[in-house]
């Protein structure tokens, strides 16, 4: 179940690379502050931007470069995120969190951005539909 109900509100493709990293995080910062958003909160949410677009640009396409459309939406107080984009399926949420009063030699690599992200967000929700993952996060900003 996806959070908006129908189009994004504002949204902007890229190359999923990392050269487009600042650009896109820039657009998220930028909007959230149109809406009113507080500085800690527009912090936790482009540190969840950054994670799941980069595991867009490293992991989604094999051996090139596709693209990630990045929406943001606004309902009442809340911010809607959306990642979408057309490369393997994957869905973050079903990956089992790292145990993480393991020491850091203990724990098993990777996991700990998606981690993070599920407690940061106020809400995460994964689809697969016409052949792209849609990644949405909900977070009030005010």
């Amino acid at each position: 179940m996806l959070f908006y109900g129908g189009e994004i509100m504002i949204e902007r493709t890229y190359d999923a690379t990392d050269n487009n990293l600042h650009p896109a995080l820039a657009f998220v910062e930028e909007e959230l502050e149109k809406h009113g958003a507080n500085m800690k909160t527009i912090v936790a949410i482009t540190v969840a931007v950054e994670e799941m677009f980069v595991n867009v640009a490293h992991y989604a396409y094999e051996g090139f470069v596709g693209k990630v459309t990045l929406g943001l939406d606004f309902q009442g107080d809340d911010a809607i995120i959306t990642l979408t984009d057309k490369g393997m399926p994957f869905d973050p949420l079903a990956k089992e969190d790292p145990d993480v009063n393991l020491s850091a030699e203990e724990r098993s690599i990777g996991g700990l951005g998606i981690y993070m992200v599920k407690n940061t967000m106020d809400r995460c929700t994964y689809a697969r539909k016409d052949g792209q993952n849609i990644f949405s996060m909900r977070k009030a900003i005010k």
